[in-house]
Order: structure tokens, then sequence, then C-alpha cells
């Protein structure tokens, strides 16, 4: 699939080719790319993502302020159509580029600019290569969650990132419940991480973040909580826990309807039925990430 891009391209004065030698990951092959580079702005794209025609512009708009380290686009799932799973995903995607990132970059912080479709300033990644290269984790090389962690840095370094709605990337998402089971494992790994990381750049940052980082980390384990005392009250006294079962669903309507408001899109009440594969599926693997 590569040769005949590469055959086509590789003529052309405006593009460069860095081919490794073999796969050593996603980390070394950006740092691979950034040391070569020498634009003022270096543009991340995974290898499944499409971006929409005007990406790069409202992303280089974006990053005209010189406080801005970094940017990331919206995400949509290109193959949203393929399975229940991946309109599920899709709505996930929304979520957390409208409600979260959006939130955080009202207060000067997308605590990860994603991946898929994510703009660097130059001059502030050759700062923190040598950092990225060498991150250490329990006396390992850490090897995943580049994106979060280089995100970090870029904060920890004193620069502002920022989240574009309008720049609009499409990427493949998992289309069956075990590859979207390791990917979450990965991010959760990911996310326990870098929280730590993060814990002394907080105090410097909107108080908002501070928030936003301890529900994000102390919601799963409420709702946890919550399955486990309902579980219990059933095998000890077989009674069903209606309370805990009637605010779990309310609480999941109120998310889905608000969204369906902001989005326009009814489907949004649809993503009612992930609440299911967060209990019995991602709250045991945020567990095990653990």
């Amino acid at each position: 699939a590569i040769t005949p891009v590469h055959t086509a391209f590789a003529r052309d004065p405006r593009f460069t080719f860095i081919l490794l030698r073999e796969n050593v990951g996603k980390r070394k092959a950006q740092i691979a790319a950034i040391r070569r580079s020498s634009g003022d702005l270096v543009l991340n794209v995974d290898s499944d993502t499409i971006l929409a025609p005007d990406v790069v512009v409202k992303l280089a708009l974006k990053m005209q302020d010189p406080a801005i380290g970094a940017a990331m686009g919206q995400l949509a799932a290109s193959n949203r159509h393929e399975t229940w799973l991946t309109r599920l995903i899709d709505m996930e995607y929304w979520l957390a580029c409208n409600e979260e990132r959006a939130a955080q970059a009202r207060f000067g912080a997308v605590m990860c600019c994603c991946g898929p479709c994510a703009m660097y300033r130059r001059t502030a990644l050759t700062m923190l290569l040598d950092q990225y290269e060498t991150q250490m984790f329990r006396g390992k090389r850490s090897d995943f969650g580049e994106d979060r962690h280089l995100t970090i840095l870029m904060l920890k370094a004193g620069f502002r990132t920022e989240y574009v709605p309008t720049a609009i990337a499409a990427t493949v998402v998992p289309n069956k419940l075990r590859p979207y089971l390791r990917q979450q494992l990965r991010w959760a790994r990911s996310t326990f991480r870098d929280t730590l990381l993060a814990m002394n750049l907080l105090p410097g940052l909107d108080r908002f973040l501070t928030l936003d980082v301890i529900g994000q980390n102390l919601g799963p384990l409420l709702l946890a909580l919550s399955v486990l005392t309902g579980l219990a009250q059933f095998a000890l006294t077989g009674t069903v826990p209606w309370w805990t079962c009637l605010m779990i669903a309310s609480m999941t309507m109120i998310r889905c309807s608000v969204a369906a408001v902001r989005a326009r899109q009814f489907r949004f009440i649809g993503f009612s039925l992930h609440t299911f594969i967060n209990i019995f599926f991602l709250l045991p693997l945020k567990a095990y990430a653990l």
C-alpha cells in the first residue's frame, strides 16, 4: 500500500520521506521526523486518519498566538456506520472533543492533544524532545501514551494547548469489542500514569482543570462503588437496588439529552447504551489498568 504512494511523491521536492529500517514505535518515528523538519509548525496525523481540506489552515490560524504550543482538531469515526460499536464510539469522540476538550481549552489547557490530528510549535517540540524520548516509568522505558505525555510536557514548559472544533479529522475506530477494550486499556494506563505526572502542574493552571482532573479519576471510582454496593445489596438481601439503578439511569439520560440538544442530533439518546459497556467492561478494565 505504501510503495505506490512513495513512488508517486518521492521525486516531488516538497516531500521528504523517512523510511526507518524497522518498526521502532510511534514515538521514535515522530522524533525522527521532527528532527528533520524545518517549518514553524509540525502536524501529526495518524496513518488511518483523513483530514478535511481546511484542517491545516484552521489549526495554523489558531497557532498564530505564540503562547500556544499545540492545538488539536475534532475527531470523528470514518467508519461510523459499520457496526453498533462504531456508532457509539463516534458519539463518544464527539463528547470527548466537544464537552471535555472544549471545556479544558476554555481554561487554557487541553490535557491531551489527540494523535490523529494535532499541530505543534516546532521550537517548543525541539526543547522537549529529549524528555519525550527518554520517558521512564517504574524503571522501564515508556512505549505508550505518547499524545498525553507530549501534551503534559508542553503545559509544563509554559505553553497553552488548544482545541479547534471546526478542524475535522476522521479516523478509523475499532469495530469489535475486543480491539476496542485493548485500545481503552492502553488509554487508561496512560491516563493514570500521566495524571500522576501532571499533579504538580495543576496549581499553576486554572482551578477548573484541577476539578476536571479530579472528576475524571474520581467519577469512575464513585460509579464502581455504586455498582458494588448495589450488587452487595442484591446478594445479601435479595432485593433489587432500585435507587442505584434509577440514579445511574437518570444521570445517563440527562447527559445524553444535553448532548442531543447541543449537537442537534437525536442519535445521542442512543449513547445511553454505552453505560452498559462502561459498567460491565470499562470499569473492571480501568481497575486492571490502575
